[in-house]
């Protein structure tokens, strides 16, 4: 087993990021979802979820968009193109990390 082992992306592979690219990947391209609905599916804290979103939105794997509804603020996260294309590479590099465990 002389073949490189990948890299893994450190902005997708922190356990809190995994789970929300891996989350907002389900969604059609161009789908978004709502923070809360996303904070409540994850189970995580608003505070917890808002710093993994601003880290993944700083990487341009992830796009917020804040509006209202009637006077309410509401905020939508979605994957971009390049956290779609992101999160295939992360998914391939642990494919292969896995098919190389064993030493088979």
């Amino acid at each position: 087993m002389d073949q490189a082992l990948p890299e893994l992306d450190p902005v997708i592979h922190a356990q809190a990021r995994l789970r929300v690219v891996a989350t907002l990947n389900v969604l059609a391209d161009g789908d978004e979802m709502a923070f809360n609905s996303l904070k409540d599916l994850l189970g995580m804290t608003a505070g917890n979820l808002s710093v993994h979103l601003t880290k993944l939105e700083e990487a341009g794997y992830v796009a917020i968009t804040k509006t209202h509804r009637g006077r309410t603020p509401v905020t939508f996260a979605r994957l971009t193109k390049r956290g779609r294309l992101a999160f295939e590479d992360y998914t391939k590099a642990i494919r292969t990390l896995l098919d190389n465990a064993g030493g088979s």
